[in-house]
């Protein structure tokens, strides 16, 4: 049976603290993190030390990082200390990124000597590096060991790792040597030498590579773990799938604000604060309206033109949208793929002239479908030929900036989204503008 959140409540009105420990040591960890979210704070913590203490470490690193702190000041030194200690290194370290500094040193006084070292080393890797994502909770084996000897070491100790089904092959100074999988020992005969049957075309990152770029060669190879090693190829750690699942989340969150021309925020939506939620857009949109005023500019060198032929105002904002949708559509395509890995800046001319190419198809159908409809319905061929080329010229030049500026972003190794669409759409708008009323001259004479 499926808890709920009125019936954990129930329970714990009516005291029935046997029945509520049977019931939610038989769910999942994240849906009891899930509910515990949801419940007031003073019955989480209740239901929280009703748990067990393997899977009480298990809920509290799917809690969001709000109600951890929470909970860390409702626990005693000696509860703080069971729950940390059943966790993984990096989920721990993970916790520790989000806390307070006095929080952080609390974990850091309860936890045992040697995980204290060991945090505090993960803890001084760079915040984006694949070593600060990485767990050192891994299994190691030797190349001379035979298949049986392997495996009763995995029994042994591969309760305490965090994965076990890629073991990686070590020799006495922890220099990296091959990997060979748990299925890979369990079909071999039991004699077999482990050094025989490993696979030694390792792929691995250093503790400081750029942990995008690490899950993204876990992605390219398909890799369940990735090891990390250090400047003398001594394994270190590895990246675990659900870690880079985190980062690929992260980062997609991240990349979309910037799109959007909002500062990222690790906290959800609903729990950001109506102001920290408005601080994180003026400045993005104080930039934007600032330069808007170069469209602005531009427009007032045309007025006359508007005075003489009103009709031509009418015709603006269409081009103007359709070349800030043209350039996003672009934008969006080439941001997406310098995020996966798919082009590099050295596609830079080849991603040109096939934006070129796609330009030239887009452009001529939508000049001749507005020219069309212009014509039949105002009668004027010169108004109908004018927003046609500016049509043209408008989605041909916004395709080109809007594959241009993410490679030059990523080729000064800045972020792509920050060249994000409503700065590609602002310089768009100005273009389209002179251009508009520069063709409307050449055509419709001196205005």
């Amino acid at each position: 049976m499926t808890m709920t959140i009125s019936m954990i409540a129930q329970l714990l009105e009516e005291k029935k603290y046997n029945s509520l420990y049977e019931q939610l040591n038989t769910m999942n960890a994240v849906d009891i993190a899930e509910i515990m979210d949801e419940l007031q704070s003073e019955q989480a913590v209740r239901v929280f030390r009703l748990l067990s203490k393997d899977l009480a470490a298990e809920v509290f690193a799917n809690l969001p990082s709000d109600k951890q702190e929470f909970l860390i000041g409702c626990l005693t030194d000696a509860e703080l200390e069971r729950v940390t200690s059943d966790m993984f290194i990096d989920d721990t370290v993970d916790l520790m990124h989000e806390m307070p500094a006095t929080i952080v040193k609390r974990i850091l006084r309860v936890a045992n000597p040697a995980d204290r070292e060991v945090i505090n080393e993960l803890l001084n890797y760079p915040e984006n590096s694949a070593g600060s994502i990485m767990t050192p909770e891994f299994m190691d084996l030797r190349e001379n060991m035979t298949v049986g000897e392997a495996i009763e070491k995995i029994r042994r100790e591969g309760i305490d790792k965090e994965t076990i089904y890629n073991c990686y092959i070590l020799d006495n100074s922890r220099i990296l040597k091959g990997v060979i999988t748990v299925k890979d020992l369990l079909i071999a005969p039991l004699d077999t030498v482990v050094g025989d049957i490993m696979e030694t075309n390792i792929i691995s990152v250093h503790t400081l590579s750029d942990r995008e770029s690490a899950v993204m060669a876990m992605k390219k190879y398909g890799l369940m773990t990735l090891p990390v090693v250090d400047s003398e190829n001594r394994l270190v750690g590895i990246i675990t799938i659900d870690d880079a699942v985190d980062v690929i989340v992260d980062e997609s969150s991240e990349d979309i604000a910037l799109i959007s021309a909002v500062n990222p925020s690790d906290d959800p939506y609903l729990k950001t604060s109506v102001v920290r939620h408005a601080f994180n857009r003026i400045p993005w949109l104080l930039l934007l309206m600032v330069t808007s005023i170069i469209t602005g500019l531009i427009i007032s060198r045309y007025e006359e033109a508007f005075t003489a032929v009103p009709l031509l105002v009418t015709f603006l904002p269409m081009l103007m949208d359709t070349g800030g949708n043209s350039g996003s559509q672009a934008s969006a395509l080439i941001i997406s793929s310098l995020a996966t890995g798919e082009l590099s800046p050295k596609d830079y001319f080849k991603v040109l002239w096939k934006e070129f190419r796609i330009s030239i198809i887009c452009s001529i159908a939508l000049a001749v479908a507005n020219g069309i409809r212009i014509f039949v319905q105002y009668g004027n061929w010169q108004i109908a030929m004018v927003v046609s080329l500016t049509l043209a010229g408008t989605v041909v030049c916004a395709k080109i900036i809007g594959c241009t500026l993410p490679m030059l972003a990523k080729r000064l190794g800045l972020d792509p989204a920050l060249i994000s669409s409503p700065f590609i759409t602002t310089i768009v708008d100005a273009f389209s503008v002179f251009l508009y009323f520069n063709i409307a001259i050449a055509i419709l004479g001196k205005l």
